[in-house]
C-alpha cells in the first residue's frame, strides 16, 4: 500500500516539476501574471484603497505609487490583523502569524501568513522542493518510509487567542497535507512542543527505531538531535541507525561550516544536500542541482521580486524587477507576497550567478547580524545588550567585535566576544552572564537556540588590550571615519584575523 502511495505521489510531482519548467523558461511574464493578480485580488483592502490598487495597470505604476516598506512601516496594521481586523494587508482574516526575531523597537517581528501564503507559497514550495528531490532521487521513497522535519512550537497571543504565531515550520507541520502525515515521525504533539530539551529527549528515542529516509530542519538543532540519538543507541554512525536515509534538507543558516560534519554522521556517498530558502515571509528558492550550491528563485509561488542593488554595503533607494538584474552583483530582496506584505523588505542580501535561469546565493543580511546557528543577532541587539550590561556593572567599553564559534561533535556552539574595555569588569564571569542574558531578553531567537545549552552555551567574552582595535585597522590601513571595527560577522574571517594580529604582536 505504501509503495502505492508513494507511486502515485511521484505521479503528482511529475506535474509539479513540469510547472517549475514552465515558469523557469517564461520567468516574467509568470512574475507580471501574478502582481496584477495580488493587486486585483488585495483592491477592497484597506491597503488596496489606500494606494489605488484598481488603477495600477503596470508594474511601473506599482512602483511609483507604492513605497518601499520596512517592518516598522506596517506594524500597526500587522497588529490590526493579530486583533481579528478583517481586510486589512490581504482579504479575509488572517489567523496564523510567522515569528522571526526582531528589530531595535521589537523582541519579535510577526509576519501574516493567509491562508492563500500558507497553502499557494509555503507548502506549494515543499512540494517543488520535493519534486526536485525525486527527479534527482527517482527511486525515492520519502512517501512509503518515513521523513522527520524540526520544527518550532505554536502559541496564541493573549490579546486574541483566536490567532496563532510560531516558527513558520512549525505552522507548517501543524497544517501539513492528510497524505503526508502517515509517512511523517515523530507524532505531531511532539514535533511542536515548546519545550525544547524534552523535545530533543523524546524525539530521539521515537525516531531512533523509525525507518526514516529523508530528515529536514535548522543544522543546529539537527545536529543536537543525531548526537541524542548515538548517545541513547551506542552507534557512531547515523548510517546505522537510519541506513535508508539519503536526503538531508536545510536551510536558515550558511550551511558550509555543518556539511563536513554531517558527512560524519552519514557516510553513504550517495547521501544528498538540498538546501532550501523558506524565511518567514515566504518560500523563495530551492537547489536545482547537486552540483551547484546556488537555488532557483520560485516565480509562480505567491512572491513577486523586487530588488535593490547593494554594494560596499550600501542600499541603494530605488528597486528593479527581476528582468533588470545583472549575474554577479548582490541585491536586498524586495517582495510582494499573498500575505499582504507590498513592496517589504525582509532584509535578505542575495547574489544573482543566473539570470537563465534566475539563480541566487544567499549573501547575508542588509544589517550586520549573525545567524549562523538560526538565532538571527542584529547589530541593534549586541548594541542594546552591552549597554545594558556596561550600565548594570558600572562598565564601559571601547568598541567590540562578535563572531560565531561553530558546533562540532558533541560541542554547543556559542557567540565570542572581542571586547575592548575601558573600564574592566570586576568579574569578566559575572558580564557574560549578565550579557548573555540581556541578549535574549531582546531577542527571541536567540532566547530559542540558548534553551537548555542545547544548541548555543553562553557567549564567551574576550577582552583586549587597550588599543587593539586600533592597531588592528593600522595594519589594514583602514584608519579614518568610514572604517569601522566589523560589530557582527556571519563568520569567523575578522576574529580569526583579529586573533592573529594579536598572537603576531
Amino acid at each position: 500500500m505504501r509503495s502505492l502511495v508513494n507511486k502515485l505521489v511521484k505521479t503528482y510531482l511529475e506535474y509539479r516539476y513540469r510547472k517549475i519548467t514552465d515558469f523557469l523558461n517564461d520567468p516574467i511574464r509568470t512574475q507580471q501574471d501574478l502582481l496584477m493578480d495580488m493587486l486585483f485580488r488585495a483592491q477592497d483592502t484597506i491597503w488596496g484603497r489606500r494606494y489605488g490598487f484598481d488603477d495600477i495597470p503596470d508594474y511601473r505604476t506599482f512602483a511609483d505609487q507604492l513605497p518601499l516598506q520596512e517592518y516598522e512601516d506596517v506594524r500597526n496594521d500587522i497588529q490590526r490583523m493579530i486583533m481579528g481586523e478583517e481586510d486589512v494587508l490581504w482579504p479575509g482574516k488572517v489567523s496564523w502569524f510567522s515569528k522571526s526575531s526582531g528589530t531595535t523597537s521589537d523582541k519579535s517581528k510577526f509576519i501574516p501568513v493567509s491562508d492563500e501564503n500558507l497553502k499557494n507559497c509555503h507548502i506549494k514550495g515543499s512540494w517543488d522542493s520535493v519534486a526536485i528531490l525525486y527527479q534527482k532521487v527517482p527511486d525515492a521513497r520519502i512517501f512509503a518510509d518515513k521523513s522527520l522535519l524540526m520544527g518550532g512550537s505554536l502559541s496564541s497571543f493573549p490579546q486574541n487567542p483566536n490567532a496563532t504565531f510560531g516558527d513558520v515550520s512549525a505552522i507548517m507541520l501543524h497544517n501539513m497535507p492528510a497524505i503526508g502525515r502517515p509517512f511523517y515521525a515523530p507524532d505531531m504533539e511532539t514535533a511542536l512542543m515548546d519545550d525544547w530539551e524534552l523535545k530533543i529527549e523524546r524525539m530521539a528515542h521515537l525516531v531512533k527505531d523509525e525507518n526514516i529516509t529523508m530528515f529536514g530542519g535548522v543544522p543546529t538543532w539537527t545536529m543536537v538531535l543525531l548526537d541524542k540519538i548515538l548517545d541513547i543507541t551506542g552507534e557512531r554512525d547515523m548510517s546505522r541507525v537510519w541506513p535508508m536515509a539519503k536526503i538531508y534538507m536545510h536551510g536558515g543558516v550558511n550551511f558550509k561550516p555543518y556539511r563536513d560534519q554531517f558527512s560524519n554522521y552519514f557516510s553513504a556517498d550517495d547521501f544528498l544536500f538540498q538546501e532550501i530558502y523558506n524565511a518567514s515571509e515566504g518560500f523563495f528558492a530551492v537547489q536545482l542541482r547537486d552540483d551547484d550550491d546556488d537555488m532557483i528563485l520560485l516565480l509562480e509561488n505567491g512572491v513577486f521580486y523586487e530588488f535593490i542593488p547593494f554594494e560596499n554595503n550600501i542600499k541603494a533607494d530605488y528597486a528593479i524587477p527581476l528582468q533588470g538584474v545583472e549575474v554577479g552583483k548582490t541585491y536586498a530582496i524586495v517582495i510582494t507576497t499573498n500575505a499582504g506584505l507590498w513592496r517589504y523588505q525582509p532584509g535578505d542580501v542575495v547574489r544573482f550567478t543566473s539570470t537563465h535561469p534566475y539563480k541566487i546565493k544567499i549573501d547575508g543580511r542588509t544589517r550586520q547580524f549573525i545567524n549562523a546557528f538560526g538565532e538571527e543577532v542584529m547589530v541593534a541587539n549586541t548594541d542594546e545588550a552591552l549597554a545594558k550590561t556596561c550600565r548594570s556593572l558600572d562598565v564601559t567599553v571601547a568598541d567590540y567585535s562578535v563572531a560565531p564559534k561553530y558546533i562540532k561533535r558533541n560541542e554547543q556552539g556559542s557567540h565570542e566576544w572581542l571586547i575592548e574595555f575601558d573600564r574592566m569588569p570586576a568579574d569578566v564571569g559575572e558580564f557574560e552572564r549578565l550579557l548573555d542574558h540581556n541578549l535574549q531578553q531582546l531577542n527571541s531567537d536567540y532566547e530559542a537556540k540558548r534553551t537548555s545549552d542545547l544548541a548555543l552555551t553562553c557567549l564567551q567574552v574576550k577582552a583586549l588590550k587597550e588599543g587593539t582595535f586600533h592597531a588592528w585597522l593600522k595594519s589594514k590601513n583602514r584608519l579614518g571615519g568610514q572604517h569601522k571595527v566589523p560589530r557582527l560577522s556571519n563568520d569567523r574571517k575578522y576574529v580569526e584575523d583579529i586573533l592573529n594580529f594579536m598572537r603576531s604582536n
